[in-house]
């Protein structure tokens, strides 16, 4: 039998190329010895990660009728950039100490300023340091994306959308801070947050980019079936990610088990589990809930309230749910049908990851 890369297989090799290319670009304003940490935490950080929201692009060019282009695989790999960025700082917003398997960002130059023994706050200077290290990452992936050699009216057509992705992120980033500040969730706050903080910009945005770089225009249809597919498989994408946050294995998330439990993450699981709690149950999960030094014992209580009461159930079910209403969408959907095979392929790994 003859093996057929899937969507992600076909692009990431691309993906990547074009990152390093960009970084070779960068390195001549990097020849300071001290700034040498900076490009090396950057390179370290884009080495990882699943290269979904290139893949979306990427199929949405190829779902409006583009065809190969190396100049697209660029203006998609700049979306890493922006992925990359809102990691960095999501960590220093969250306190995270480890972001695919590795120190993030802040507690490595931390452990940089500790291991120099220099003056002052080592917590200041990592949190200080990461946060200018993201906003690099933010500036490069406008950079990259600009000067990606795609056509310049595809570029004039699809630039109002790259800055509206942009807008949004910092938005759902936001709202994601307010609804842990607020304490107590609902079901449509908690999916207002999955919608704007990873949903839109991991998937409809990304889509819709890629279908109105090869349109050379916004049509009509494409924000129709960037809302009816891209945001059923965006929200079902944050949802697979807030399970995992809680149950997923260290091994594979490259996080400490149950992280988001002490970041005291408002998910819609968390607010399942609050609606159909006993007293007592509801008691120990806003006690625990958000307890930096939650240990084993304290995060399998809550995971044992949070199968307990149906709430993994019930977002399991919603996944399953936003997943085959996406699919069924793709099946009447006026594009390619290597588009259309692709693009249910990534909407599955997306929605039934591990890491």
């Amino acid at each position: 039998m003859t093996y057929v890369p899937g969507p992600l297989e076909l692009i990431r090799p691309e993906v990547d190329r074009a990152l390093l290319r960009f970084l070779d670009r960068q390195r001549p304003a990097f020849d300071d010895p001290d700034l040498i940490a900076v490009l090396s935490a950057a390179e370290d950080f884009l080495s990882g990660g699943k290269r979904l929201r290139p893949a979306f692009c990427y199929w949405g060019w190829r779902a409006a009728g583009g065809s190969a282009d190396p100049s697209v695989y660029t203006a998609a790999a700049s979306l890493e950039l922006l992925q990359a960025s809102a990691l960095v700082h999501d960590d220093v917003m969250d306190s995270s100490d480890l972001r695919r398997g590795m120190p993030s960002a802040h507690r490595r130059f931390e452990k940089l300023h500790l291991d120099s023994e220099w003056s002052g706050s080592a917590l200041q200077f990592g949190e200080g340091a990461a946060i200018l290290l993201g906003n690099l990452l933010l500036i490069w992936s406008g950079e990259m994306w600009r000067t990606s050699g795609v056509p310049a009216d595809s570029m004039a057509a699809a630039q109002p959308v790259f800055d509206h992705m942009l807008t949004e992120l910092m938005s759902g980033q936001y709202l994601d801070l307010l609804e842990q500040a607020h304490g107590e969730n609902t079901f449509d706050s908690a999916l207002r947050v999955a919608l704007y903080k990873s949903g839109k910009y991991s998937v409809e945005q990304p889509l819709r980019l890629g279908m109105v770089l090869a349109a050379r225009s916004r049509e009509p249809w494409i924000d129709r079936f960037c809302a009816e597919y891209g945001q059923k498989v965006g929200i079902a994408f944050q949802l697979r990610d807030d399970v995992l946050g809680v149950f997923g294995d260290p091994v594979e998330t490259g996080k400490p088990a149950g992280d988001d439990l002490r970041e005291g993450k408002r998910t819609m699981l968390i607010a399942r589990t609050l609606a159909a709690a006993s007293k007592e149950q509801a008691h120990d999960v806003r006690n625990l809930l958000g307890d930096p030094k939650l240990d084993a014992e304290g995060v399998a209580r809550l995971r044992g309230i949070i199968e307990e009461t149906g709430a993994l159930a019930y977002c399991e079910d919603m996944i399953r749910r936003y997943l085959d209403d996406a699919l069924a969408c793709l099946q009447t959907a006026g594009i390619t049908s290597a588009a259309r095979e692709s693009l249910a392929a990534l909407a599955v790994a997306a929605t039934t990851r591990r890491t």
